[in-house]
C-alpha cells in the first residue's frame, strides 16, 4: 500500500507546472535540511570543501549559495517526476538555449561515435534528453534501490529514443555494441563504482579530496576513438526551462589510470565551477565503496 501510495505521490507531481514542480522541490530540500542532522552535516561538508577548494584557506560558506544549494537538491528530485511523466514534446519544449553544439556537429559530421558524459549538475535527465535528439544513443543507468520506484522511471526514460542499459556486465557489452557501430553513449562520469560488482574504479582528486572514480569513460573513449562531449542542463529560475551546455576536453585522455580519472574529474570541476548550487553535493561522492582499496591521505 505505501509503494502504491508513494508512486501516486510521483505521477500526481509530475503533472505540475514545472514552476510549481520546482517551488515544491525547493521546500522538499529544506525539509530535508532542517529533518535530518545527517544529512544536514554531509551538504555542509561537501559545500564547505568546494568552498575552500574554490576560495582557498578560510573562506566562509557564502549562506546564499548554501541556501540555493539546500533548495537545488530538492528540485533535482522532483523534476525527474516531471521528465517522466510529461508528453515528450512538452519537456523538449523546456530546452530554451544551447551552447557549444558545434562539437556534436563536427563529431557527427566526421562520423565518430561520441560519449556524452553529463554530471549530477543541473538536470542530468533533461540533458539526456537534448542528446537524444542529436544522436542514436544508448544510456547507461543504474537502477534506484527502491523497487516500487523502477517501474516509473523505467517508463519515464524509455519513452524517447535513446536505448537504456543497466550498470552491469549486460550492459556494459551494449555500450561496447554501440560504439563498434558507430553509434554514440551517455554515462555519468560521477558515481561512485560498485568495486565488489566489478566496477573499475581508482583514487583521484575531487574538489582536492580523493574521490573513487570510474575508469570506464577514458578507456572506452581510448579503445574506439571517440569523441568526448560533457554536456549539462542548467535550471532556469522560476520554471522557465533548461540551457544546454556542452563542452569538449582540452586533450585526449592519458594511459594511466589514474591521470585519466584526474581528467575527469577536472572537466567535473570545471562545468560545477560555473553552477555550483546545482551540483549534486547531497551524494556521498567521498564514499569508499565495498571491495575498493583505501584511499589515500588526502
Amino acid at each position: 500500500m505505501r509503494d502504491w501510495l508513494l508512486s501516486q505521490l510521483i505521477r500526481a507531481i509530475g503533472c505540475f507546472p514545472l514552476r510549481a514542480n520546482h517551488a515544491l522541490g525547493h521546500a522538499l530540500g529544506w525539509l530535508a535540511w532542517l529533518g535530518s542532522s545527517r544529512y544536514r552535516a554531509l551538504l555542509s561538508r561537501h559545500l564547505e570543501r568546494f568552498i575552500y577548494w574554490r576560495d582557498g584557506p578560510g573562506a566562509l560558506l557564502p549562506r546564499a549559495f548554501r541556501d540555493a544549494a539546500i533548495a537545488a537538491q530538492g528540485e533535482g528530485i522532483t523534476e525527474l517526476a516531471y521528465l517522466w511523466m510529461q508528453p515528450l514534446e512538452s519537456v523538449y519544449a523546456k530546452i530554451t538555449t544551447v551552447t557549444g553544439a558545434d562539437a556534436i556537429d563536427a563529431a557527427l559530421a566526421a562520423g565518430k561515435p561520441i560519449i556524452f558524459v553529463s554530471p549530477h549538475l543541473g538536470c542530468y535527465d533533461m540533458a539526456g534528453r537534448y542528446v537524444e535528439r542529436r544522436a542514436k544513443i544508448t544510456a547507461l543507468y543504474r537502477p534506484p534501490k527502491q523497487a516500487w520506484l523502477a517501474p516509473l522511471m523505467e517508463r519515464g526514460r524509455v519513452r524517447g529514443a535513446a536505448t537504456t542499459a543497466p550498470a552491469n556486465a549486460t550492459g556494459m557489452r551494449q555500450l561496447i555494441r554501440a560504439l563498434k557501430s558507430g553509434e554514440s553513449i551517455f554515462l555519468l562520469p560521477d558515481q561512485v563504482p560498485a568495486a565488489e560488482q566489478g566496477g573499475d574504479g581508482v583514487w583521484a582528486d575531487f574538489f582536492g579530496h580523493p574521490a573513487y572514480t570510474a575508469t570506464l569513460l577514458p578507456k572506452l573513449a581510448r579503445a574506439y576513438d571517440c569523441a568526448t562531449i560533457f554536456v549539462f542542463a542548467e535550471r532556469l529560475p522560476r520554471g522557465a526551462g533548461y540551457a544546454i551546455h556542452c563542452r569538449t576536453m582540452d586533450a585526449d585522455f592519458g594511459e594511466d589510470r589514474v591521470e585519466a580519472a584526474r581528467q575527469t574529474n577536472v572537466m567535473v570541476e570545471n562545468l560545477v565551477r560555473d553552477c555550483p548550487a546545482q551540483y549534486l553535493w547531497s551524494y556521498n561522492r567521498y564514499k569508499r565503496p565495498a571491495g575498493a582499496p583505501e584511499a589515500p591521505h588526502s
